[in-house]
């Protein structure tokens, strides 16, 4: 019996830090994983001003944009509107699959929070949650407000895992690309995914070592 690829569901908001979701985006291709993609309006603002990678406006001029970027095979990766509430992500009796939203704005982090469900990121973090699946949130903010930190703190005990976008320095980075793979790489470790990105802790020095 042929075991199906992983799927993953990753969603864009509109936080700074769009390199880091399309650096996962691209392992997660090479992975072999399939993936459903949503994208936030804010999101496309955020990665024209931060990237040279330019989306297009709609599903299926992205998911050919995804395509190129990532080298996905046909139908690998999935791209579904704002209110595609036909989707797999928009409901509990879809495709059981994590949900990562990265990079994850604070107002997408209240919706959250309080149970919004006004366009398909907020419904599919929303199932996320009442299906007891996993939901990682990749938030990048400073400082936070404590409307911020309450809503981390509402949202961990219902079982999500907040994980800022804080990259670690012990692997030794010498540039961004280096920095945005480090969390990539603790992305990929709670997703259950390998990754060659960066040595987890303690494996260089057993290397060395050897």
């Amino acid at each position: 019996m042929v075991e199906t690829p992983k799927l993953i569901n990753l969603a864009f908001t509109g936080a700074s830090g769009a390199q880091y979701g399309l650096r996962l985006l691209q392992c997660l291709v090479a992975a072999g994983c399939r993936v459903n993609v949503m994208v936030s309006r804010a999101a496309q603002v955020v990665m024209a001003t931060e990237t040279d990678f330019r989306l297009p406006g709609s599903p299926p001029a992205m998911k050919e944009a995804f395509d190129s970027f990532t080298a996905a095979n046909e139908g690998q990766i999935q791209v579904f509107g704002r209110e595609d509430w036909f989707s797999p992500p928009a409901s509990g009796s879809g495709e059981k699959a994590p949900l990562v939203v990265c990079p994850c704005s604070t107002g997408t982090l209240s919706a959250l929070a309080t149970g919004a469900s006004n366009n398909l990121i907020e419904r599919a973090g929303d199932v996320a949650l009442k299906e007891r699946r996993q939901l990682i949130l990749v938030l990048r903010e400073a400082p936070y407000s404590e409307v911020h930190l309450e809503n981390m703190l509402k949202l961990t005990r219902m079982g999500a895992v907040i994980m800022p976008a804080s990259p670690g320095f012990y692997h030794k980075p010498e540039s961004i690309d280096d920095l945005v793979d480090f969390m990539v790489a603790r992305l990929l470790d709670h997703l259950g995914i390998e990754q060659g990105l960066v040595p987890r802790w303690g494996e260089s020095n057993q290397e060395e070592g050897s």
